[in-house]
């Protein structure tokens, strides 16, 4: 490796100091803790490997998320669709009133789950990250524009989807589920 205890040093305190918010987003992506934390641990095996060529070390955040957006999308084609979660909703569904909390946060990971991974990665990137249109369109390797066009394409497409329309009017939802 060639890497001297100092950089190693340094590598272990960012990874310590950032390690929860990193992990988040890998959580956010994968929907499963384990996926989560191989997905980071992946990430963080080749930022490691990296370190030496990483000059703007406060790049680092971006860099590691990148890594993990890009890990978690060549993962995903690998797998293709077979393992989409299922597109029921819970029995409780149609009782308007109690469509709160974790019925909501379950419904609303399951008209996730059936967006193409590129849309559901920007957001993920915009409303949990918080990631601005440019950082996105960095992260992902496409033009702001796309970024734009794609996440009001997909936010329109979440509000059309019949599961979320159960429970009437979900203008509100993604707020909701990040809270």
């Amino acid at each position: 490796m060639g890497h001297d205890a100092a950089a190693e040093a340094e590598f272990t305190a960012y990874v310590q100091e950032r390690r929860a918010s990193l992990y988040a987003t890998a959580y956010h992506l994968t929907g499963d803790r384990h996926e989560a934390e191989d997905l980071l641990q992946s990430a963080l095996l080749s930022t490691y490997r990296a370190w030496d060529r990483i000059s703007d070390k406060g790049a680092l955040g971006g860099y590691l998320r990148r890594t993990m957006t890009n890990l978690h999308i060549s993962a995903w084609r690998r797998r293709k669709l077979n393992e989409y979660p299922t597109e029921e909703l819970p029995e409780s569904a149609g009782e308007h009133d109690t469509m709160r909390g974790t019925e909501l946060r379950a419904v609303l990971w399951q008209a996730l789950a059936r967006l193409p991974e590129q849309q559901r990665t920007m957001l993920v990137l915009r409303y949990y990250e918080g990631r601005t249109d440019p950082e996105i369109a960095d992260t992902l390797n496409i033009s702001v524009g796309t970024v734009k066009s794609s996440i009001w394409r997909t936010l329109r497409r979440l509000r059309e989807d019949r599961a979320l329309g159960h429970g009437g009017d979900r203008e509100d939802s993604f707020g909701e589920l990040v809270a």
